[in-house]
């Protein structure tokens, strides 16, 4: 996947629409929405781990959205970065994240990864960059 920052916001948009048809749930790209897309994910892994094609969808539409809400609400923009070949970044706040890679680790059922968080930890994370 390379940066293109259409694609990838229609990518935000069809987890969007896929959101209200699957789950009956609203993403209005505010920060907020992120919890509800954490819920999704949950509710995606009720019954098991996603399978390949199921699991390459949703870290696609997730990893987006995740990245379209912190452009939104922190000034950002898509990134390529070296640490994360295939799968653009997010610059905002003079700190880099990585969408696409906490949406596989929620995906996973990873304990504690939060797409919520995410957005809400950035400005702390920038701050702590800055006075290091």
């Amino acid at each position: 996947m390379s940066v293109d920052p259409a694609y990838l916001h229609a990518l935000a948009e069809e987890c969007v629409n896929l959101v209200s048809r699957q789950f009956g749930r609203r993403l209005d790209w505010s920060p907020e929405s992120l919890s509800t897309l954490d819920e999704v994910c949950v509710d995606l892994l009720a019954d098991g781990p996603l399978t390949d094609e199921r699991l390459d969808l949703w870290w696609q539409l997730i990893g987006a959205y995740t990245g379209e809400v912190v452009i939104r609400a922190h000034g950002g923009e898509w990134v390529e970065h070296e640490t994360s070949p295939g799968a653009p970044g997010v610059s905002a706040l003079g700190v880099t994240g990585f969408p696409f890679g906490l949406a596989a680790r929620v995906l996973d059922g990873e304990p504690y990864k939060s797409l919520a968080s995410f957005v809400r930890a950035l400005p702390a994370i920038a701050e702590r960059t800055k006075r290091d």
